[in-house]
């Protein structure tokens, strides 16, 4: 969800620059930074950034200036109370000697340059060519965050591929082979068996029952496997789908601690927690997507 884009644009002897940057967010924050006098473009910049993007934390900041073709075209005023003022204190400082109105004349807003008017007609048309120029900057904003995410595309895909890999080396463990599981759970029912006092006939078949829950990671093992697999069909369709591999993460990690709980194999363990690390690795890069 990162990059920077800016686009430029003038109109008349106006002149303006849109810079757009994103960052991170779970949602989609817009902030709209313009200079006064031009709040009645806040809006609709808002709404072109809400229909190009989704998520992410963007901010756009416009810049404006406004210049004339000679010095000559320029014209002036004088603040006339401002001079009379000043006058009055020089007067009265001097004495009645004559005053220097060179100097009064240079003070700060006694000469005030006069910015000609403009008209309705070429301010609307001067705003759309700014939003004009916004909109080119989110194009090249989208285009910067989509080389961005063809990058993660592929960091993302290695990173399932390593869980896949590690799904595969827990569901070979030793322990799970069936001739492995037969001989568990008869040590485990023949420990029960010879239990002092007997164990009564409902407790024994609760315990039975858990015995072969319990160490049954097949269904765990079975979902790890359709998870990776639906977020290898999201990268695959693109688009803005950060939610919803935010929620396989969920499953993923689900899955890996149920795996870890049932668990009374140490290799088994130890794929179940290195499982959890690239899970969250995972999780950690699919915060970056949109």
């Amino acid at each position: 969800m990162t990059g920077f884009a800016r686009a430029d644009g003038d109109y008349g002897d106006w002149s303006w620059s849109w810079e757009t940057k994103s960052v991170n967010s779970k949602s989609l924050d817009v902030r709209v930074r313009m200079p006064g006098g031009h709040d009645r473009l806040e809006l609709p910049a808002r709404q072109a950034a809400q229909k190009c993007f989704k998520r992410g934390a963007l901010n756009m900041v416009l810049t404006l200036s406004r210049t004339t073709k000679t010095e000559a075209d320029d014209k002036y005023q004088v603040n006339r109370a401002l001079l009379d003022s000043l006058l009055e204190v020089a007067r009265g400082e001097n004495d009645g000697a004559p005053v220097n109105i060179e100097s009064l004349l240079s003070v700060r807003g006694v000469v005030e340059k006069i910015d000609e008017p403009e008209s309705e007609t070429d301010q609307a048309q001067r705003h759309a060519s700014i939003l004009k120029s916004l909109d080119e900057a989110l194009v090249a904003l989208q285009q910067n965050r989509q080389t961005e995410g063809e990058k993660l595309a592929d960091i993302l895909s290695g990173q399932l591929q390593a869980i896949a890999d590690r799904t595969e080396a827990a569901s070979s463990v030793e322990s799970l082979r069936a001739d492995s599981k037969k001989d568990r759970l008869q040590a485990q029912l023949k420990e029960i068996l010879e239990a002092d006092p007997p164990v009564a006939e409902d407790r024994l078949a609760q315990e039975l029952a858990v015995l072969t829950v319990k160490g049954d990671i097949t269904e765990e093992l079975d979902r790890l496997g359709a998870h990776v697999s639906a977020a290898r069909d999201l990268l695959a369709e693109g688009g803005a789908i950060g939610r919803r591999l935010d929620f396989l993460c969920q499953e993923l990690n689900r899955e890996a601690n149920t795996i870890c709980s049932k668990s009374s194999d140490t290799e088994l363990t130890k794929h179940g927690l290195e499982m959890k690390a690239l899970i969250e690795q995972f999780r950690e890069q699919v915060q970056n997507v949109e």
